[in-house]
């Protein structure tokens, strides 16, 4: 209940408040910047009380506040087209390279979220790994494993930068300054809302096909199955 919850959460705050703040809040009498500011608000806040509850900062994290607050500056500088066709890229295109830099690391990513006693029965796995063959075999496949996780984030990286230059049309010349930073909230609105689907999905069907795919490995290797390996 308390994971559905924080899935909530997480779309009430950081997509669907957002998107009606930056796609209605001038109908209301609200100004652009304004309206602009408050929707960033509602993510930046979500993403610092994370950060706080979870007491540590990690990579990932760092770079979606950052991410968030990058959006929010371009937009009120009224920069549009190609700068967020960019930023979007860049920003899961970095996690890709953290992420793929760790499978070079004595702790590659994939490992950090397998060995997770929250959800996964960490005791039973060490326990079949009773030799140093099977140790080192299952290091070589959480290496391969995260670098093949890394694949998704460049998935992520070109569709985000694809969408973003379809959403991110150039503002046009003859527009006030209030109109652009309309325009540009009603786009930031779009990319915030149709990455959801045009992104989300396939990265997360990468992910599940990735799961399926190391689970199937580690049964090879230990003989664990997915019921023995999730933790009850």
């Amino acid at each position: 209940m308390q994971k559905q919850e924080n899935s909530f959460s997480h779309i009430l705050f950081n997509i669907l408040i957002p998107v009606l703040i930056l796609n209605k809040g001038h109908k209301y009498g609200l100004d652009p910047k304004a309206a602009l500011v408050i929707a960033l608000s509602f993510p930046l806040f979500f993403t610092l009380k994370s950060l706080i509850k979870s007491k540590k900062v990690d990579f990932i994290s760092l770079l979606g506040l950052l991410n968030v607050l990058i959006s929010g500056v371009l937009t009120l500088l009224t920069l549009g087209g190609i700068w967020f066709a960019i930023k979007e890229a860049a920003f899961p295109l970095l996690i890709g390279c953290f992420v793929l830099g760790s499978s070079f690391s004595k702790s590659p990513f994939f490992q950090s979220l397998f060995l997770n006693p929250a959800t996964f029965d960490v005791e039973k796995v060490e326990n079949k790994l009773d030799t140093e063959q099977k140790k080192q075999d299952f290091f070589l496949l959480m290496k391969k494993l995260t670098q093949l996780l890394s694949l998704s984030f460049l998935l992520s990286a070109f569709l985000n930068f694809v969408l973003a230059i379809k959403i991110f049309t150039p503002l046009s010349e003859a527009l006030t300054e209030a109109q652009k930073q309309e325009l540009l909230n009603e786009q930031l609105s779009q990319m915030t809302l149709y990455s959801m689907g045009v992104i989300l999905v396939p990265s997360m069907v990468f992910l599940g096909a990735l799961l399926f795919y190391s689970f199937k490995k580690i049964n090879e290797l230990t003989g664990l199955t997915t019921d023995d390996l999730l933790k009850k």
